[in-house]
C-alpha cells in the first residue's frame, strides 16, 4: 500500500512555494499531499484544523514571525510534528540555532532540487537533515535567549498572534478588528502575555522577541 505524506510548506514567497511544491510532488515516492501557508497566522490555522501533519517546512522570514519565534511556537504547541527550517540565511549560527530551538533539520534555499528532495525524504523516514555548517564553531545560546524561548513556548497560539501584532505596532482595537474579538479580550491576552514574558510594557515585549532575531547572528 502506498504511503501518504501530508506536508505543510510555510513560506511567504509564492514562486518559491510553487517551485518547492513541484519538486516534492515529482521527486518523492508515495502519495505526497502538499498544503501551502503564506504567513505564521495561516500556518497556525492549518495546524489548529489538524495536528497530524508529517512535516512542516518553515521559512524564518514570514509575516508574523520574528526570528526563531515561529519555530519555538511550533515546537511547543505541536511537538509531534517535525519541523525543517528552509531559509536563504545559511550561516553556521542560523543552522545551529535552528537545531537549538528544536528543528529536525535545515535546508538552505540554495540547495539543488535533488538535495531538497533527499533531505525531506530523510526526515519523513524519521531521520534528521543538517548541512555541513552545523559542524562549524558557534557560541551556545545565552541564558537570556534560553529563558525567552521558554517564555515564548508558554504562550498559547492566540497569545502569540496578539504578541506579533503588538510588536508590529498595532493598537488593541486594531488587533481586536484583525482577530474578530472584543477589545476586552485583547486586553486580557496582552495582560497574560506580559505576565508570561515578565514584562510591563509593549516595548519590553517587543524587545523580548528581538532577542529571537538576534539569535540568528554569530
Amino acid at each position: 500500500m502506498e504511503t501518504t505524506y501530508e506536508i505543510l510548506i510555510a513560506d511567504d514567497h509564492p514562486l518559491f512555494r510553487s517551485a518547492l511544491f513541484q519538486a516534492l510532488d515529482a521527486g518523492l515516492p508515495g502519495d505526497i499531499r502538499l498544503t501551502e501557508a503564506g504567513s505564521i497566522a495561516d500556518l497556525q490555522t492549518l495546524l489548529e484544523q489538524r495536528s497530524n501533519w508529517d512535516l512542516v517546512l518553515l521559512d524564518l522570514n514570514m509575516p508574523g514571525a520574528h526570528g526563531f519565534s515561529g519555530l519555538v511556537l511550533l515546537r511547543s504547541q505541536y511537538p509531534q510534528v517535525p519541523v525543517v527550517v528552509i531559509s536563504a540565511q545559511e550561516g553556521a549560527a542560523v543552522v545551529r540555532r535552528a537545531r537549538d530551538f528544536g528543528a529536525s533539520g535545515f535546508i538552505p534555499k540554495s540547495s539543488s532540487l535533488e538535495d531538497i528532495q533527499r533531505s525531506v525524504q530523510d526526515v519523513l523516514d524519521g531521520d534528521t537533515c543538517w548541512p555541513d555548517q552545523i559542524n562549524e564553531a558557534v557560541s551556545p545560546l545565552s541564558s537570556e535567549q534560553e529563558a525567552i524561548s521558554a517564555q515564548l513556548a508558554s504562550l498559547t497560539p492566540q497569545q502569540f498572534r496578539v504578541l506579533s501584532m503588538v510588536c508590529d505596532g498595532l493598537l488593541n482595537k486594531q488587533i481586536a478588528y484583525e482577530l474578530n474579538v472584543s477589545e476586552a479580550t485583547v486586553k486580557a491576552h496582552v495582560t497574560a502575555i506580559f505576565r508570561k514574558l515578565g514584562v510591563r510594557t509593549r516595548t519590553q515585549a517587543a524587545l523580548a522577541l528581538q532577542h529571537m532575531e538576534l539569535a540568528r547572528n554569530p
